[in-house]
């Protein structure tokens, strides 16, 4: 069974940010990529708010409950008070805790799961009770022991940070490198009962690759690249280019 594509909407919403004009619309995107066929929409709302803005949520969760009770909304952040507040409010199907400080631009590692154990196991535990799947931010070099600190925690899932898989779009040496790096953590990561996500610089070139390394992943997150093949092809036609290749073929 391929892996579901869920939609960031990150990127949509710091484009409509630079006015204040109601468009382009989250929601009105959002809906166009789940007709298209995506399963899911993703966005990660940072204390600024300067792409994803806090009233987006419940409007999110309206599109979906309303009109695709299949698809799935995931809310990617880090575990503040005011975070989990936000989550717990708007019931997210999962929640995929990243290390981020509130000034970085974009999520670019994971978890040291040791060192964080002590913050991580309450969160789990509070957003697992609150009926929440939980998935867990990884490093494409995350080692087995890494990994049983995160099953240990309670997390459901990894999301594995493919940036630097995603970086070597013109170095296939490279590229191959780090593929073999994420299938080693895909494979620790099965073999001790969790799922596999994925994100970070992913796209239609270099998605058949992953889901061979990777025949188990679940889901797979992507915003950055697919909003810009959206400029080019549309958000119903990129969707559809995303799937293609999320089904292991090449896209043209």
């Amino acid at each position: 069974m391929a892996a579901t594509l869920s939609v960031n909407l990150n990127a949509v919403a710091m484009l409509r940010n630079r006015r204040d004009l109601p468009w382009p619309s989250v929601t009105g995107l959002g809906r166009i990529a789940l007709q298209a066929g995506a399963q899911g929409l993703t966005v990660h709302p940072r204390p600024d708010q300067r792409h994803i803005r806090f009233s987006d949520l419940p409007e999110i969760r309206a599109l979906i409950d309303d009109e695709f009770p299949h698809a799935e909304f995931n809310i990617e952040g880090y575990p503040t008070d005011d975070f989990i507040a936000l989550v717990e409010k708007t019931q997210p199907e999962q929640v995929t805790l990243v290390p981020d400080d509130p000034a970085q631009a974009t999520s670019d590692h994971g978890w040291n799961f040791h060192a964080s154990r002590e913050l991580l196991a309450p969160v789990v535990k509070r957003l697992k009770r609150g009926g929440m799947r939980v998935s867990l931010f990884c490093d494409p070099d995350a080692s087995a022991e890494d990994l049983a600190v995160a099953r240990e925690l309670g997390a459901d899932r990894v999301e594995i940070y493919t940036g630097p898989y995603g970086g070597c779009h013109d170095d296939s040496s490279k590229a191959a490198k780090h593929l073999k790096d994420i299938e080693k953590v895909g494979v620790a990561a099965r073999s001790l009962g969790l799922g596999v996500n994925a994100g970070h610089d992913l796209t239609v070139d270099n998605l058949p690759a992953l889901v061979r390394a990777l025949p188990d992943l679940a889901e797979v997150s992507i915003g950055h690249g697919l909003t810009a093949d959206a400029l080019v092809h549309g958000m119903a036609g990129t969707v559809e280019r995303f799937l293609k290749a999320l089904g292991g073929a090449q896209v043209k």
